[in-house]
């Protein structure tokens, strides 16, 4: 029996993916679904790039600003709303594209990687957080390496939480995050995946992303990330995010604001380096040239769904 076909949009931060995405919205009579780690958090909009009502024009988006930035969310979590909205759509008469940069989300969905349910362990979490005071990330980046080194080189050494999760995993099931995947991998895929990525020349993504930072500062980010800070008693873990520690830095007087703008611009192009490597690892991508006009690219997918 045929499967459903559901069309996935992904590619590096400031690559074009939102643009894109709501104009193939428009002309095939499709709804989105955000595969985007940071767009799910509430509060949370100008660092994250949200798309704006004006920019959605009318498209639904679904796992998109529903949560808030003080609360755990896991894969396993954002596969199963995917696949509730994508039934959803399907039931509804519609096409779900699935758009984002996040590849473990979308990796959860294109695979069907059962990711693992782990009961969360408070005291085993304050532990890695002691070790982080008193000898620096560094040094569970390292104990992570040595646990699952393939897993590994796709996690910079900067990124806490999944340094953490690796390391959580292991203690928890006994067995390291990739080898639960290649467990979790044996389950047949329920619907026929249509993958395309938009990439661009090194230097004009780069550009791109400063100048996405500059108007992030200038729409107010600072201000956002006062407003959120001021909202909770706690710190908030989506805080840790990408734009919004470099800015919680800055208001702890621990860099000038000219350093926390550079060191954002930074930070993002190196992330979007790694999700470059991310994508490319995906065998079924066709790949979309970001200088071309929308439409164009719009028509080299409807030529690959058909």
């Amino acid at each position: 029996m045929e499967k459903p076909k559901v069309i996935v949009i992904c590619g590096p931060t400031a690559s074009g993916k939102t643009e894109l995405s709501i104009e193939l919205a428009k002309k095939i009579n499709g709804e989105i679904i955000s595969a985007d780690s940071m767009q799910i958090y509430k509060d949370m909009n100008i660092g994250t790039a949200k798309p704006t009502i004006e920019e959605m024009q009318g498209i639904k988006h679904y796992l998109i600003d529903f949560l808030e930035p003080n609360k755990r969310y896991s894969v396993a979590d954002y596969k199963k709303q995917a696949k509730q909205a994508i039934f959803e759509i399907l039931k509804n008469k519609k096409m779900p594209i699935v758009v984002g940069g996040t590849g473990l989300y979308i990796d959860s969905l294109i695979y069907e990687i059962e990711y693992p349910e782990i009961e969360f362990d408070i005291e085993y979490r304050n532990f890695l957080e002691q070790e982080i005071q008193k000898n620096g990330l560094e040094s569970l980046y390292k104990k992570a390496q040595e646990i699952d080194k393939k897993a590994m080189e796709k996690i910079s050494p900067n990124d806490k939480k999944r340094i953490m999760r690796v390391l959580e995993i292991y203690k928890a099931t006994g067995k390291n995050k990739t080898e639960k995947e290649i467990e979790s991998r044996k389950k047949e895929v329920e619907f026929d995946y249509k993958v395309f990525a938009i990439k661009w020349e090194r230097d004009i993504l780069y550009d791109r992303i400063n100048k996405r930072v500059d108007k992030m500062i200038n729409l107010g980010l600072i201000e956002e990330v006062k407003k959120i800070l001021s909202q909770y008693k706690e710190f908030p873990t989506a805080m840790q995010g990408l734009g919004y520690k470099e800015v919680v830095e800055y208001l702890n007087k621990k860099c000038t604001k000219e350093e926390m703008i550079e060191k954002i611009k930074m930070e993002t192009r190196r992330y979007a380096k790694r999700q470059m490597t991310w994508f490319r690892k995906n065998k079924q991508t066709v790949w979309l040239e970001g200088k071309k006009e929308v439409q164009n690219n719009i028509n080299i997918i409807l030529e690959g769904i058909n």
